[in-house]
């Protein structure tokens, strides 16, 4: 009998990770979605991946997109991570970002990014993982920046 998945993503909550926003431009429309299910994949080449539950708008939008940008936030970038994190249409107007390489967008105040041309999407059961090959990137977090992240809920370097 598989395992509930509640108790799955409890389980899994209690593994600390950091917290990005993935953010895309498909047509004129600027997307993003709170991810903490990504990873770098390869150093040679430069690649990175994250996973995309196929039922959500993130999914369409970054299939029709082909690039996308992983923004690593700070610890003082929560209301970030939460608006990021609901469904439904997401607001850049107050946000300070620029354009990517790839004309995703590449929010500021962050601890750095990648900038991503999309390069390959492989099924994972309920999500897809979306392969990214890095184009451009900058580390923001030589100053001492601190990660926000989560575990079992957001979480702080003691």
């Amino acid at each position: 009998m598989p395992i509930d998945p509640k108790l799955q993503r409890t389980i899994m909550g209690r593994f600390a990770t950091g917290v990005t926003v993935v953010t895309m431009k498909a047509g004129d429309t600027l997307w993003g979605m709170t991810a903490n299910a990504v990873t770098s994949l390869s150093l040679d080449p430069p690649l990175v991946l994250v996973c995309v539950d196929k039922t959500t708008q993130t999914h369409g939008f970054l299939n029709e997109a082909g690039a996308f940008a992983m923004n690593i936030l700070a610890e003082n970038q929560e209301e970030i991570s939460n608006r990021f994190a609901t469904p439904g249409p997401k607001e850049f107007s107050d946000l300070d970002y620029q354009d990517g390489e790839t004309g995703s967008p590449v929010l500021g105040g962050t601890l750095g990014y990648v900038d991503c041309r999309l390069s390959e999407v492989i099924a994972g059961g309920d999500h897809d993982i979306f392969i990214g090959e890095i184009v451009n990137g900058e580390d923001r977090g030589e100053d001492g920046g601190r990660p926000l992240l989560y575990f079992g809920g957001y979480a702080r370097l003691g």
